[in-house]
């Protein structure tokens, strides 16, 4: 993918004018003053025959899930987290158990009982796709809404995730990110870590540059993005998430704004990373602006963010290009989803 010197002076990290914006600066996007798509109106029939078409359908093709197995004790941000209880019914369970019983008798003649559980936690946990409500510029949220007009004590009114249109069928990319730097940063790079496993990950405040994409891009030869493409950063982050929860928090290593508008240019459906964050949170990098790469992305650009997608079993098969299917929860209010993408590829019996 070839870019030239222009393209790489056209895109910035100078941060957002807050006060511009909060008098009307991005009332008015790409779509129109009042949209609730972004850019989700570049996908369609012609995108998801663009997808197929990534498929040789005379070899194998497997299917992945991107999404991360939850349980209880998964390290969320703030306020978010998980928790869940078996629900039994017909059977009285030993003293020790802290689930729910609605009945200790098994029910009718043939003695029916059942078991299911009960649930709470939060939509923006896990692997997640954040929808366009998700973050503000002070009182300004995507399409000129205001966050007043979204509120309300069960959801939000507008742009929830029952609005998000048909399921998502697109190409899908992975930006190998750790796998380039591995190769080509030298000895002892600050730019690289290991988790507790000594398994490598990026380091938690390394700010991957628009360079670095550009080189990890070659080293995959993969094509020129088009619009209603999904594009993913594989940083490695995710192999804290058991064993050192409170590290994989502390850090999360990813681009900054020159990235994400370079790759908000193409049109992108989402895009996304392995991290739980999209966008560094080096406080070197950001110097007091939060989810400033949040902001161009979800006010600015109506492009959704996905993280903590589950990468590394597409790496290890050898695949970066795929079929991305994505059906979110469709749950009335709901500001993000929790549903997994699924990525379909060629992969040879054994891969």
């Amino acid at each position: 993918m070839l870019i030239t010197d222009h393209e790489l002076t056209r895109f910035t990290d100078d941060v957002q004018d807050a006060d511009a914006i909060e008098a009307g600066a991005w009332d008015t996007p790409r779509y129109g003053r009042g949209d609730r798509l972004g850019s989700y109106h570049e996908v369609g029939p012609d995108t998801a025959q663009r997808a197929l078409s990534l498929l040789d359908l005379s070899r194998p093709v497997r299917s992945f899930s991107l999404g991360e197995t939850l349980y209880v004790g998964y390290p969320g941000w703030g306020e978010r987290a998980y928790s869940q209880q078996l629900v039994v019914n017909g059977y009285q369970p030993s003293p020790d158990f802290e689930g729910v019983v609605l009945a200790a008798e098994a029910s009718g003649r043939n003695r029916a009982s059942t078991l299911e559980e009960v649930v709470s936690l939060s939509f923006n946990l896990g692997s997640k796709v954040n929808g366009l409500a998700h973050v503000g510029v002070g009182r300004v949220y995507y399409g000129g809404r205001r966050i007043d007009d979204l509120l309300a004590t069960g959801g939000v009114t507008d742009l929830d995730t029952t609005e998000w249109g048909a399921p998502l069928v697109t190409r899908g990319y992975v930006i190998d990110v750790l796998s380039y730097l591995l190769e080509s940063a030298p000895a002892g790079s600050p730019a690289l870590a290991a988790a507790a496993d000594g398994r490598a990950v990026l380091a938690g405040d390394h700010r991957i540059t628009l360079e670095e994409l550009l080189g990890a891009i070659e080293r995959q030869s993969l094509p020129s993005f088009e619009p209603g493409d999904a594009i993913f950063l594989r940083t490695g982050w995710r192999r804290l998430l058991r064993t050192e929860p409170k590290r994989y928090l502390r850090g999360s290593p990813g681009v900054w704004l020159r990235e994400t508008r370079w790759l908000a240019s193409f049109r992108p459906a989402m895009v996304g990373t392995d991290s739980w964050c999209w966008g560094s949170t080096s406080s070197s990098v950001t110097q007091g602006n939060l989810a400033a790469c949040h902001q161009e992305l979800l006010v600015h650009e109506g492009v959704r963010i996905a993280e903590s997608m589950a990468l590394d079993e597409l790496s290890a098969a050898g695949v970066d290009r795929f079929v991305l299917i994505h059906n979110p929860i469709r749950a009335e209010g709901a500001v993000s989803t929790n549903a997994a993408p699924t990525a379909l590829a060629n992969v040879e019996p054994g891969a």
